[in-house]
């Protein structure tokens, strides 16, 4: 573990923001900013479970439709369990990306990665094979599992105005229109069941859990 390079998602987010301020128009970017900017402001409890909380089963279809119980998993590993927005979120496929290069730390620790979302298994294909990830990727439609470990929010209509504006259909990726997504947020849960990590870096979703912290709360 020692031995592995272990990307700064901040150092990736200051790369990723010079890369959407040469993609989109000023006027777009604003827009999500505010949007952020807001929900940073609106929610600053997120974690509906902290440590030594009993994490809740669950059971969710993977990008293949294949069902994984949380509680199956647990008897073999710890599990890291990380709640994201979506494929077409650039911050969320900067996190995964970042997350997936200390995959082997992961495992070394004992740990299988899980990412959840309520988009559909198909769009849960999309970004394993687009990121190239290597660890189990669950659709959780209608935020079931996700509302019980995390604050779950109403996507701003400026902002999906916005990005339909830009050419993108949001609801398309989901299987309902309720249009809510998860606060990203990262939890670890050890194989009893017991949450013994617990972060969220606030409302605003352009943060996210760097990845030393996760590797040295596995330690």
């Amino acid at each position: 573990m020692n031995d592995l390079k272990v990307n700064s998602y901040q150092e990736g987010l200051k790369e990723l923001r010079g890369n959407l301020s040469n993609m989109l128009p000023a006027d777009a970017l604003n827009v999500f900013d505010t949007a952020a900017d807001t929900l940073q402001i609106i929610h600053t409890s997120i974690l509906k479970l902290n440590q030594g909380d009993k994490a809740p089963d669950f059971t969710l279809s993977n990008a293949i439709n294949k069902t994984i119980k949380l509680y199956d998993v647990l008897k073999n590993n710890r599990v890291v369990l990380t709640f994201y927005r979506g494929t077409w979120c650039p911050y969320c496929n900067l996190a995964l990306n970042q997350y997936q290069s200390i995959l082997p730390a992961i495992k070394d620790a004992g740990a299988t990665l899980i990412a959840i979302s309520p988009q559909t298994p198909d769009e849960s294909l999309n970004i394993k094979e687009k990121n190239e990830l290597q660890f189990e990727v669950l659709s959780d439609n209608g935020n079931v599992v996700a509302r019980q470990f995390v604050t779950i929010f109403k996507n701003d209509d400026k902002a999906l105005k916005t990005m339909s504006d830009l050419g993108f259909d949001y609801d398309g990726f989901y299987a309902d229109d309720s249009r809510e997504l998860p606060i990203p947020a990262t939890f670890i849960i050890e194989q009893d069941g017991t949450i013994s990590f617990a972060k969220s870096e606030g409302g605003d979703y352009r943060n996210r859990v760097e990845p030393t912290e996760i590797l040295n709360a596995l330690k």
